[in-house]
């Protein structure tokens, strides 16, 4: 018998974390081959405090739904697979826990916004990627470094950028913009964080060919530094200010 599992029987000593609770999940569904509208389904699943969403989602899909649709990987906060929409907010379902949630009320979960719908939880990821693809999102040096010897970076250089490479590419960010849910050709928070990860990265020398990519109508200038992005962000990335810093850039000429 474990330490919590003792403390819980005797009187006036119960862990929450160890006594389970009925919490009510209603989720978004849909099935491509027999819905034409998204429609609300309300699940009663036995949680614990310390359970996350995706614990949830995965005890309705094995013991309730086998339906149920969406994307996981990781289950760790790494792969970024299984962002979706909590309670109205994008968050990443294998870091949320149940405790942190007001379970008085019913959880809500669908599918993040601005996306193609596919099924249930999951959406098209394509236009997404495709954004990050065409800022370039790779280090491009500029002349070779002699035999032998490593591009030096110091530790300065590395700090200007070092904030941007937390990204995991979840497409929290880019889903939680009003810019991109009305304007299919916005870039995104995520590809313009992408790109500012290389932009001030002291042993790249393309920096002026992302910043005239960035520079289009449909580049940063479609910001409108609502912060959604960067209270999205389940890395913490500071996103807005990324972006500011990209826009700075380019009104100096350079990176």
């Amino acid at each position: 018998m474990t330490t919590a599992t003792i403390a819980a029987d005797r009187p006036g000593n119960a862990d929450p974390s160890v006594i389970p609770f009925t919490v009510t999940f209603i989720i978004r569904r849909f099935d491509p081959d027999t819905d034409t509208e998204p429609r609300w389904q309300d699940f009663d699943v036995e949680m614990y405090a310390t359970d996350r969403v995706l614990d949830a989602l995965h005890k309705i899909k094995w013991e309730q739904d086998g339906s149920l649709t969406f994307r996981r990987s990781c289950a760790h906060g790494i792969c970024g697979s299984d962002a979706m929409r909590i309670n109205g907010r994008n968050r990443l379902a294998c870091k949320t826990l149940i405790k942190d949630l007001d379970i008085s009320k019913p959880i809500y979960v669908e599918a993040i916004k601005g996306l193609p719908l596919e099924k249930d939880l999951i959406v098209d990821m394509d236009p997404f990627f495709a954004s990050f693809r065409e800022v370039q999102p790779f280090l491009i040096p500029g002349s070779k470094p002699e035999p032998g010897k490593e591009r030096v970076q110091s530790v300065a250089e590395r700090a200007r950028f070092d904030d941007t490479t937390k990204c995991i590419l979840c497409a929290a960010c880019t889903s939680s913009c009003p810019v991109f849910w009305t304007d299919g050709q916005y870039f995104g928070p995520a590809a313009i964080v992408n790109a500012h990860r290389f932009i001030f990265d002291s042993r790249d020398d393309a920096s002026q060919v992302r910043l005239d990519i960035l520079n289009d109508k449909e580049g940063v200038w479609r910001c409108r530094t609502t912060f959604n992005c960067t209270d999205a962000c389940p890395r913490g990335i500071q996103v807005t200010q990324a972006i500011a810093e990209v826009k700075q850039a380019l009104m100096r000429g350079h990176a």
